[in-house]
């Protein structure tokens, strides 16, 4: 009976975190939605050519572009660097 009780502790702190994630309740302003929109038509989204078949899988792959663009660490760099002391 006490690992049940530590079992269900356990698995309401995981859980926890993530319902309190999922209930953002803000409301969305006009802006914010026309600048989701923008990004995804630069995604490759195009909401002119709705294809009832397609529809749920090109926004879902243009709201990943979207989110791996938002989410990129760092880019491309020219040029080098050295650590250290030169050789002798």
């Amino acid at each position: 009976m006490k690992s049940l009780v530590q079992a269900v502790v356990i698995a309401a702190t995981l859980a926890a975190p993530v319902a309190v994630f999922a209930q953002s309740n803000q409301p969305v302003t006009r802006a914010q939605v026309r600048e989701e929109l923008v990004q995804l038509e630069k995604a490759g989204y195009n909401p002119g050519r709705w294809n009832p078949n397609t529809y749920p899988y090109d926004v879902q792959a243009a709201e990943a572009r979207v989110a791996a663009q938002n989410s990129a660490v760092g880019g491309v760099t020219s040029g080098s660097s050295q650590q250290g002391r030169a050789a002798q």
